[in-house]
């Protein structure tokens, strides 16, 4: 299968593309401070005074002013650490129990959800979307499976250069409904057949969001707290009603060099998400995500033969795989995520439960990689599991 990759610089993804690539700053920050979590009481992992200053020393390069970061390296320990600044004001250090946007890991919460439906009868992996969703251009040649692992040949709306404009430019504080944002997308013919190739895609993920309130007569945030959050006592995670920009505190500031030709960063921690809504809106916490890393890659919530589905991977020519809301990236199961001020990088290894998580507050880096996703695979893995 020929993959088609992105050239829009914003997918709500970090493309793990990037995550083997040096980056160069553009522009010069203070070295970012070292806060460790008040909750590591223990004695540090051995591999802490190694890896510290690698982190920080890739902080200072990417210009990232503060980072999250957990490890799990079986047979040496964990770490929960925070590292750097929540603002650019001195002082202000980041604190390992923030709330952070976490971009496109919603996407794995929104496939988990139609996957819990798959195993209840209540649709099929290879129905076609017009079967549930009647508006979808050609929905009848596209199945279910087609959109979670992102082979539907659908343009995304994120691609479109006015709504980046918009967006992220001119009017970041618009509620988006998911109406809007496939209007945006139906303009545009599709890439490919579905089935003829892989483009990573956001319509997808909101005609998935959509199937969901269809099937569960629920809303997108009660559907994730009724099938996810509440039965893996995952508290600290929500995806927020389209209308709200808020985040729950202790939160960071996020900053953003996501538009094009944007050299200094702008503070964007107030712009609406409603944009990303099932492929992109949640907010969560270094803790939630612990729980939910190793319930994804395992298949917690599903039956054995749905999570074997999960797990047929798309063939790519970059250094990961996709399946059905999930990536595989050398063997570390999870999803990446970027949106204005945020980027989010959650891997587990269910061969020996290896995990890496990275949350930091800024989007991009000067070179437009993406940050997250190089703290962790180009500095934990490299150092710990390669």
């Amino acid at each position: 299968m020929k993959a088609k990759h992105s050239h829009s610089l914003i997918r709500l993804v970090g493309p793990l593309v990037l995550i083997f690539s040096l980056a160069v700053s553009l522009w010069v920050v203070s070295s970012p401070a070292d806060a460790v979590s008040s909750a590591s009481t223990s004695k540090p992992p051995s591999f802490v005074a190694r890896l510290r200053p690698l982190l920080l020393a890739k902080m200072q390069e990417l210009s990232v002013p503060g980072a999250i970061v957990y490890v799990n390296d079986p047979g040496q320990g964990t770490w929960t650490t925070s590292l750097g600044t929540r603002s650019e004001a001195p002082g202000a250090p980041m604190q390992v129990r923030s709330y952070m946007r976490v971009g496109s890991i919603t996407k794995t919460f929104t496939a988990t959800v139609i996957l819990q439906l798959v195993d209840q009868h209540k649709l099929g992996l290879d129905d076609p979307v017009s079967t549930y969703l009647s508006h979808v251009p050609n929905g009848m040649h596209i199945t279910i499976r087609e959109l979670l692992n992102m082979t539907s040949g659908l343009f995304s709306y994120t691609e479109d250069l006015g709504f980046e404009k918009q967006a992220w430019g001119t009017d970041p504080f618009k509620v988006w409904t998911p109406q809007e944002l496939l209007a945006i997308a139906y303009k545009h013919p599709p890439d490919f057949p579905p089935g003829e190739g892989w483009h990573y895609n956001n319509t997808n993920y909101i005609l998935l969001g959509l199937l969901i309130e269809q099937r569960t007569h629920l809303s997108l945030e009660q559907a994730f707290q009724h099938y996810l959050f509440e039965p893996l006592d995952m508290h600290q995670t929500s995806v927020p009603s389209r209308t709200s920009a808020a985040i729950p505190d202790p939160h960071p500031r996020g900053y953003s060099l996501l538009l094009p030709g944007r050299t200094q960063p702008v503070d964007a921690t107030g712009w609406n998400p409603s944009w990303g809504w099932a492929a992109g809106s949640a907010i969560s916490t270094v803790h939630d995500l612990k729980i939910w890393a190793k319930a994804l890659a395992t298949g917690q919530l599903l039956s054995a033969k749905t999570q074997q589905e999960r797990l047929e991977w798309v063939p790519q020519s970059s250094p990961f795989r996709y399946g059905l809301g999930m990536m595989n990236a050398v063997g570390f199961l999870g999803h990446t995520g970027q949106l204005p001020g945020f980027q989010s990088s959650m891997f587990y290894r269910p061969k020996d439960g290896a995990t890496m998580i990275v949350l930091v507050n800024l989007d991009a880096a000067p070179n437009g990689s993406t940050p997250a996703d190089i703290l962790a695979f180009g500095v934990i893995y490299n150092a710990l599991f390669a």
